[in-house]
């Protein structure tokens, strides 16, 4: 369904459900790419997408073209930034507030709750993103190493954190040596990989095609973390494309001599 020349809606598949008296009506605007129509780079956005999709509530997903058509918002949340929630007519902005929100509202037993198990897996990787903005957006050659260096640490931190067993593992095998699970808190994905993942596959993205090195092969704990995203629906469908997050990044990444 369209909604404007420069806003695209669509319904998004969910299990069957709930009464009509029971059954909110969400709306979720998020970042459109530079075509105007499909999802675009926007970590923040990806994020709440994932929540809902993993939610399993039925939702409208619009996306706006910022450059276009952003007085759509005008109405309901005015000076708003996108991601922006629609429940029940009523207008949610700011990530973190609109997942505690939806954590609230969307809980057992209706639906499943995506809070991490452990705290750790909260704050895995939380130093990440910072770290690779100040490195790509680095004015200073001579600041590269340093920065790049500083970057991979936290990049083997969060290794070293997927690849040791957390204390559920342990009590099934007492003598795992190294963790086999597919996400930060587990075998499913919480609220904490819709945090990081998006913001880990910029990272990959970005470093691989601007500074020419990736996420180092030998970090088997967070390729193997990657991958299991990718092999979601939840990840994949949330997900812009690789070109996308090259060009949004191509006027603030200081260009190799």
């Amino acid at each position: 369904m369209r909604a404007g020349s420069r806003l695209g809606s669509w319904e998004l598949p969910a299990p069957p459900p709930l009464s009509m008296a029971e059954k909110p009506q969400l709306q979720l605007f998020v970042k459109a790419s530079e075509d105007g129509e499909s999802v675009g780079h926007c970590p923040f956005c990806q994020r709440l997408f994932m929540v809902l999709l993993l939610k399993g509530v039925p939702f409208t997903l619009t996306t706006v073209d910022v450059k276009r058509a952003l007085d759509v918002l005008k109405d309901f949340a005015p000076g708003a930034q996108l991601p922006v929630l629609l429940y029940n007519g009523e207008p949610k902005t700011d990530t973190v507030t609109i997942e505690d929100f939806l954590e609230d509202k969307l809980g057992p037993p209706m639906f499943p709750s995506l809070v991490p198990q452990y705290r750790e897996s909260s704050l895995a990787g939380n130093d990440i993103f910072h770290k690779f903005s100040t490195y790509i957006k680095n004015p200073v050659p001579a600041q590269d190493e340093a920065l790049q260096r500083n970057l991979l640490r936290a990049l083997l931190n969060l290794d070293e954190f997927l690849s040791a067993p957390l204390e559920h593992e342990l009590a099934h095998e007492p003598h795992l040596r190294a963790s086999r699970r597919r996400f930060l808190d587990g075998d499913q994905l919480t609220l904490a990989d819709c945090n990081l993942l998006p913001k880990l596959n910029i990272v990959q993205v970005v470093c691989q095609h601007y500074r020419r090195f990736g996420i180092p092969k030998d970090l088997q704990g967070v390729w193997r973390y990657l991958n299991s995203a990718r092999e979601t629906k939840e990840f994949r469908y949330s997900c812009p494309s690789s070109e996308e997050i090259v060009q949004a990044y191509r006027s603030v990444v200081r260009r190799l001599q």
